[in-house]
């Protein structure tokens, strides 16, 4: 007769899942399941089974249980964006995206692994079980990077038909339509966009943009700073204030900062926000209502979208069918 398999003792104690499951009145896989936080048990039974597993000196031996698995039971959450002074990780982009897959990850019962582009080959990153990249990168650089991992990819962006994968986005191209129906309102004619169209995401804004402003198309001047910055919208807009006329009457900013950075050129050169240029920027964070004038900016549901991108990974992770999924944008109007 072959001996009945039996669960793996804490070292501590010589404990079994089998003994906490006989104590709590479960099955063994409720036990494995409650003491990873799994969202399959209930929170009164998970508290139960950890009080008794605490009682009994049971500790549990993660990396035993992902070697029988073959998964380290974590997602590398990959930031395309350099940190630097002037846009820190604490920027609610990426944070408030990193809160949202934290919290569905961790309910999971898989740890996050956060790194940067340039620490993608190390051995925690290489040895998770999937990954999250937030950001595409210029020309999808960062994607291209990644896919050749061969781990499972959920990325934070927009579609590109040159990009297979799975995509979790605000609707950037609705988004930079809001702003062209806005300017049109206003009257605005002679328009600036400034932003790297070579970004996926920023391209889909600035299309948007002009297909929203149809015969005016032609009235919009491009510029293209390389970063997302305050010093980046600041430098650019002034270089222009320098060569071009001040006939312009209105700037969409592919972001926050970039949007900031250009009020602080326009205003030093004695034009008035708004009432002789308006100015809407995008991703609507905290800064923008505190700024003086309050920003007019396009919010992104970013914490939402997080929790979606975990949400995404898991199921890839699991074999599950899985789709990219489109969030949607709305236009917060304040005082610029």
């Amino acid at each position: 007769m072959t001996a009945k398999k039996r669960s793996t003792p804490s070292p501590e104690s010589g404990v079994t899942m089998e003994h906490l499951a006989a104590i709590a009145g479960v099955s063994t896989i409720t036990v494995s399941r409650a003491l990873r936080n799994s969202p399959l048990v209930t929170v009164d039974t998970r508290e139960k089974i950890r009080k008794i597993a605490e009682e009994q000196g049971y500790r549990f031996n993660v990396s035993a249980r992902n070697l029988r698995l073959g998964r380290s039971h974590s997602v590398a959450v990959v930031v395309e964006m350099t940190p630097a002074n002037d846009r820190p990780m604490s920027d609610p982009y990426p944070l408030e995206l990193l809160g949202g897959i934290t919290q569905e990850l961790t309910t999971a019962g898989y740890s996050v692994v956060l790194t940067s582009m340039q620490l993608i080959d190390t051995p925690p990153v290489q040895g998770a079980d999937g990954m999250i990249l937030l950001g595409q990168g210029s020309h999808g650089e960062a994607v291209h990077r990644l896919q050749r991992s061969g781990l499972p990819l959920v990325i934070w962006g927009a579609p590109d038909a040159n990009q297979p994968g799975i995509v979790v986005g605000s609707d950037n191209r609705k988004g930079g339509a809001s702003v062209a129906e806005r300017f049109i309102q206003q009257g605005r004619r002679k328009l600036l966009f400034i932003g790297d169209i070579d970004h996926a995401e920023v391209q889909e804004r600035c299309a948007g943009f002009m297909e929203a402003l149809g015969e005016q198309q032609h009235a919009v001047t491009i510029l293209r700073p390389k970063a997302f910055t305050f010093e980046a919208g600041f430098d650019c807009m002034s270089a222009y204030l320098d060569k071009k006329d001040k006939s312009f009457d209105a700037v969409f900013a592919a972001s926050d900062l970039l949007a900031m950075g250009a009020i602080r050129a326009i205003t030093e050169n004695n034009l008035a926000v708004p009432g002789q240029v308006s100015v809407i920027g995008y991703d609507d964070t905290p800064g923008a209502a505190s700024f003086i004038p309050a920003l007019t900016s396009v919010h992104q549901y970013l914490r939402d979208g997080g929790i979606l991108l975990a949400k995404k990974i898991l199921g890839l992770i699991n074999e599950e069918p899985v789709e990219s999924e489109v969030l949607q944008t709305m236009l917060v109007v304040r005082q610029t």
